[in-house]
């Protein structure tokens, strides 16, 4: 069964940096779509960033210039690179992964859409101290 398994989240103080990594396994597709989201109780779950097939990201505005999301396929791994953190991103963080096909590209994989993912981590946690 496929599977994806997130690592990295820890508490940090405002202005710091983390990297979250998500492991995949068992992968059985040729081409995935893969995002980061995340979630504080009470609200939405929120679209942070993706990349597809061929390495084309996409951030929310709230991220934007602040995160960086890649990838190593040899290592069948994505991660997250997060600096200048806030309060404002506290939050349980997970990946998803989703076959890279266009029309999924247009309406779920760039606008961060949080519904649709195939697969989807248990999650780590971020924690932000003022």
């Amino acid at each position: 069964q496929e599977r994806l398994v997130e690592s990295g989240g820890a508490s940090v103080e405002a202005g710091g940096s983390l990297r979250l990594s998500c492991a995949a396994s068992r992968f059985t597709r040729p081409k995935y779509c893969m995002g980061w989201f995340r979630h504080v109780p009470g609200k939405a779950r929120e679209g942070v960033a993706s990349i597809d097939s061929e390495g084309a990201t996409w951030y929310s505005d709230s991220v934007k210039g602040r995160f960086t999301i890649s990838k190593d396929n040899t290592k069948y791994t994505l991660y997250l690179q997060m600096n200048r953190l806030k309060p404002e991103d506290i939050a349980v963080s997970s990946c998803a992964a989703d076959a890279d096909v266009p029309y999924k590209r247009q309406v779920t994989h760039l606008t961060l859409t949080p519904a649709g993912w195939e697969i989807t981590g248990q999650g780590a946690q971020v924690a932000v101290s003022s």
